[in-house]
């Protein structure tokens, strides 16, 4: 398994979940060196889009710290614009497939795969829980074909109940792309989350085996690991008996400071995959 650590690109996002922030050059260059110097082996970046994407100035850094991409949020669509792909409104579906797409061959291009988390959207108002679970498949499938034409896989995040009614538990997002050939598309299984809807988050990655296809390395409090009451010891021994060799990526609150939520997820990640 690897390690990797978030960088935000997106002002509107500052109170997010991100341990490094920066909406320019310098802000990138910073995160990617800081997390280099740690001992990190790749980032996971959060763009305002993917006309914003800064890919000149991302490659520089990862040249040079010798980091990945270990993958590329699309969140942003939902907190800056409102999109995602279970609206009533089939021109607001469009715009935020269009959206999602435009992120995936940015991240494609630098050999990434792209996270559709937030813009998955919810069953709500006119939207049956049933529609809204057809749009998504119909997404799903258009997104996934254009990641596979980057060699990529299309990443899901199942969310909290707070953050949506479609998925919340992993073995059921799982069958759901399962019934629905969407074998392209992978879980991105979030620990944070996990802790609030799994009664064994062990077990719930075991059940989904070679469909766990990224991991956010974070406490049950949204801090770094080791800061809140997860044990890492049985999440780490399912992911090895399901061979997963992806990232454990922390995507946590820059707190107490950046570097001491950077700090503290290297040596977690390093205490428990040792």
């Amino acid at each position: 398994m690897q390690s990797a650590i978030t960088i935000c690109l997106v002002p509107e996002a500052r109170q997010g979940p991100f341990v490094f922030h920066g909406d320019d050059a310098g802000g990138l260059e910073a995160g990617c060196r800081e997390a280099a110097e740690l001992g990190f082996d790749a980032v996971e970046v959060f763009p305002e889009s993917a006309a914003a994407f800064p890919e000149a100035a991302l490659r520089k850094p990862l040249a040079d710290h010798g980091l990945a991409l270990a993958a590329v949020g699309t969140g942003a669509g939902w907190v800056k614009h409102r999109l995602h792909l279970c609206h009533a409104d089939p021109e607001v579906r469009s715009r935020a497939r269009d959206y999602i797409s435009g992120i995936i061959d940015v991240a494609g291009a630098c050999g990434a795969p792209a996270i559709i988390g937030s813009m998955q959207g919810r069953s709500e108002g006119d939207v049956t829980r049933a529609a809204a679970l057809d749009h998504l498949a119909e997404s799903l499938h258009e997104l996934a074909g254009r990641a596979a034409r980057q060699g990529q896989v299309l990443l899901y995040e199942p969310l909290n109940r707070y953050e949506t009614n479609l998925f919340c538990r992993q073995a059921e997002a799982a069958e759901f792309l399962t019934a629905r050939g969407l074998g392209q598309v992978k879980l991105l299984c979030d620990l944070f989350h996990m802790n609030i809807e799994e009664p064994d988050s062990a077990a719930a990655l075991r059940a989904c085996g070679s469909r766990v296809g990224h991991v956010h390395w974070a406490d049950s409090n949204r801090l770094a690991i080791g800061l809140g009451h997860t044990d890492p010891r049985p999440i780490v021994a399912a992911l090895r008996s399901i061979g997963y060799q992806g990232f454990l990526s922390a995507e946590v609150f820059p707190l107490p400071t950046a570097d001491a939520a950077a700090r503290q997820s290297i040596a977690s990640f390093k205490a428990f995959t040792a």
